[in-house]
C-alpha cells in the first residue's frame, strides 16, 4: 500500500499494451523575479529535480505601479523535506536581492521575506 510519503508506480494493461504512470505527491512552485542571476536559480532546480515547467507573468506587487517580470517553476516531485525547501528558498532571495519570496508547497503560499 502507498503512504502519502511515497511515490506510486503502476504498470497498466489495456487492448495488449503495457505502459506506467507515475504519480508525484509534492508540488513545488517558485515565483522568481527576472532579474540578475534568475537563469542560475533555475539551472540549479533543473539539476537537483530534472524536469519543470515554466510560466512567465506580470506581478504587481510592493504597491508598485510598474509590473515586474516573473517566472513561475513549477516541480513535480516526491518526498521533500519542508524546512530545507524554506532554507532552499531564503538562499534564493538572498542571491536574487529580493526583500521577499513566494513560493507555493502542495498549494499552500509560503512567503519567505528578509527580517529587516
Amino acid at each position: 500500500m502507498n503512504t502519502p510519503n511515497q511515490s506510486s508506480t503502476k504498470n497498466h494493461t489495456k487492448n495488449e499494451k503495457i505502459y506506467k504512470i507515475k504519480i508525484f505527491n509534492d508540488s513545488i512552485k517558485f515565483y522568481l523575479p527576472r532579474v540578475e542571476g534568475y537563469n542560475d536559480i533555475i539551472k540549479d532546480i533543473t539539476l537537483k529535480y530534472g524536469a519543470l515547467s515554466i510560466f512567465e507573468f506580470d506581478g504587481y506587487f510592493e504597491g508598485k505601479f510598474e509590473p515586474t517580470k516573473y517566472i513561475r517553476v513549477e516541480i513535480h516531485t516526491n518526498d521533500v523535506n519542508t524546512e530545507k525547501m524554506i532554507e532552499f528558498a531564503n538562499e534564493v532571495r538572498i542571491k536574487l536581492k529580493q526583500k521577499s519570496l513566494a513560493f507555493e508547497f502542495n498549494n499552500n503560499l509560503i512567503l519567505v521575506e528578509s527580517d529587516n
